[in-house]
């Protein structure tokens, strides 16, 4: 709330992806709605993430999902929902899962300072990695 209308854009994405799950969980929406809810959370997340990298010249969304270490299935699952047929709902809360984590893991931890969770040495040297090759600076969550 202190950002005002300037969210970052993190935050705004892990609102709206953990409001798709409280209402999957909530038993009230109908399986095409969830997809629905899903599916534009999982559109604005790849949008928005990318949208920052993108330069003078359009670069493809799958480049700059590799430069941010998002899955290219995402990717793929965002262009269905946006052109193509409606995937399964099991795919959107797979993907929703995904982006969550691939979030966790970008930018809550760093928030935190590292102590959202114990980490192993495996994700550790993956998150190292991330960090070193996303070049996640400040301004593109601002």
């Amino acid at each position: 709330s202190r950002y005002g209308p300037k969210m970052p854009l993190a935050v705004d994405c892990t609102a709206e992806l953990i409001r798709c799950k409280v209402l999957d969980s909530s038993g009230r929406l109908k399986s095409h709605e969830l997809i629905l809810s899903y599916g534009l959370a999982l559109v604005r997340f790849v949008n928005l993430i990318t949208e920052r990298k993108q330069k003078m010249v359009s670069i493809p969304l799958r480049q700059l999902a590799r430069e941010v270490n998002i899955p290219i299935w995402v990717v793929d699952l965002r262009h269905e929902l946006t052109h193509g047929k409606l995937p399964r709902l099991a795919l959107c809360r797979k993907g929703c899962d995904v982006v969550l984590d691939w979030l966790r893991k970008t930018y809550w931890s760093r928030q935190l300072g590292n102590n959202l969770c114990e980490e192993s040495e495996d994700e550790e040297e993956e998150q190292e990695g991330v960090e070193a090759n996303a070049e996640l600076d400040n301004d593109v969550w601002e």
